[in-house]
């Protein structure tokens, strides 16, 4: 999200703080207002003419194996969220190095729809760009209408640490699959690795005596709890509750079986009436129906319930891995972070527990029209070699798409816990695309829309899905937005 962050955080608050600056709803209608409809038109035409004059191309070395103009200029936008910075200017300062005749201009935003939009319309985009957080730009319609370069030349060209092996044989399971829409080709490199799934305090826990419920009757049970002593036991982001599904995604399919999801990803008709989606959605509309959630969460931004979670007014927060470094400033030192897989219904579940999502985050991509593409593609070389990779998550308490990088680092509890769970899964890891195949629908309709009205108690779970599947069946029939399938 990623970062999606996303988000994304990530993906994806207030400008000033966190990786998921989300999308704000419109005053009218109570929906979220990105991707603007400038934005799908301009990319419809093309993204306008070429204002500036492509590098031409450099000579492929060992050491230069994309052929990268030594002297060319290279530009990069970053998302400024959870992850911060720091990790993309070390990673600058070794593209800079190796091309010393090359000027590299850094940005870092959270506005990177309203900023880079005007851009792609005139056909003068950065070279590398964190599409990222609340204004991120809409991942279908960049495919859909030929506004990004294919990574495959990245992907096939030596590691940057080992010329033995391609850089496509360094990265975690999914990641290359994750970049493609339909076919072979690879559009988008989601850096971070992200667990998402139901965070929270072992220390907690451990105070009412409880180990983490597998089956949705513990839970309720741990809830009625908490609210003996005075806490809650959820909260999410009210404002953006397409977190919701960070946790309820999982859930489905551990209770029906993945291909429920594919199903939903698919746009097939009746996908959300599946019996697995109504028992999760009246399992989660429990929450609200008995009070276990923390009043007033509906009008939380992520960062208010992440402050919220970590003062101990609620135990469970649905949230991705970013979660421990975006809310570092509010966790107490003995916090014990902490993340599951989400609990499930009962024994007769078609997954085991542990079941979770986890998948590729922070997407970056390389616009079709970059003027240095090959530089941008580097820089990514760079990101992914196992140094980068290892200064990524000793900085920001997250896992990189690099199949490694944690060895000599003193692990986080969050980031630990991720790992944990990550290996308890084994081969239950799921990974839902709405989130990069339909942001609108994910985050618009079904998230504010649908999840959002329900957990906040307006619409009852047959409503919310009925809701859901008119959004999912008119994204299905609407031929100006390009569809995709699970392959």
């Amino acid at each position: 999200m990623g970062s999606t962050s996303a988000e994304n955080h990530g993906t994806d608050g207030t400008a000033a703080v966190g990786r998921r600056d989300l999308i704000k709803r419109s005053a009218a209608l109570g929906l979220i207002s990105v991707p603007t409809m400038s934005f799908l038109s301009a990319c419809a035409s093309g993204g306008g003419g070429d204002d500036g004059e492509k590098a031409k191309a450099g000579k492929k070395t060992a050491k230069n194996p994309l052929g990268v103009n030594e002297s060319a200029p290279m530009e990069f936008v970053l998302f400024d969220g959870g992850f911060g910075k720091e990790y993309a200017e070390d990673a600058v300062k070794i593209y800079e190095k190796n091309f010393p005749g090359a000027k590299v201009k850094f940005s870092a935003t959270q506005k990177i729809q309203s900023t880079l939009q005007p851009r792609f319309n005139q056909g003068t985009p950065p070279d590398l760009i964190d599409n990222s957080g609340a204004e991120q730009m809409d991942m279908g319609t960049l495919v859909g209408k030929n506004q990004l370069a294919d990574l495959t030349p990245l992907l096939d060209a030596p590691s940057y640490d080992d010329p033995a092996k391609k850089v496509r044989d360094t990265l975690r399971p999914g990641i290359v699959e994750m970049g493609q829409f339909d076919g072979e080709k690879v559009w988008i490199l989601y850096y971070a690795y992200t667990v998402y799934g139901v965070w929270y305090s072992r220390k907690a826990l451990t105070a009412l005596d409880e180990e983490y419920p597998e089956t949705w009757d513990q839970m309720l049970a741990v809830c009625a709890k908490a609210k003996k002593k005075g806490i809650a036991g959820w909260t999410y982001p009210g404002k953006y509750p397409y977190y919701i599904p960070f946790s309820l995604y999982p859930m489905i399919a551990k209770v029906g079986g993945a291909e429920v999801l594919d199903a939903i990803d698919n746009l097939e008709p009746n996908a959300w009436k599946h019996p697995a989606v109504k028992a999760c959605f009246d399992a989660y509309y429990e929450l609200y129906r008995k009070g276990y959630i923390l009043r007033g969460t509906p009008g939380l931004d992520h960062i208010q319930s992440q402050t919220a979670w970590a003062q101990g007014k609620a135990l469970f927060l649905p949230n991705g891995s970013w979660v421990e470094n975006e809310s570092a400033n509010v966790i107490p030192d003995d916090f014990e972070v902490t993340v599951s897989a989400p609990s499930g219904l009962d024994s007769s579940d078609k997954l085991p527990f542990g079941t979770i999502w986890a998948s590729g985050g922070e997407p970056f991509v390389v616009p079709a029209k970059a003027n240095n593409g090959a530089g941008g593609m580097e820089q990514l070389r760079i990101m992914l070699s196992e140094a980068s990779s290892r200064n990524f998550t000793s900085k920001v308490k997250s896992l990189t798409a690099y199949n490694g990088g944690t060895d000599g680092i003193t692990l986080t509890p969050g980031l630990k816990a991720g790992v944990a769970a990550l290996e308890k899964a084994g081969q239950n890891v799921v990974n839902p695309r709405l989130q990069d195949w339909y942001v609108q629908l994910q985050k618009e309709k079904i998230g504010v829309a649908g999840l959002g009205e329900m957990m906040a108690g307006r619409l009852t779970p047959a409503e919310a899905i009925k809701k859901i599947q008119h959004f999912a069946d008119e994204a299905a029939m609407d031929d100006s937005i390009k569809h995709y399938k699970h392959q």
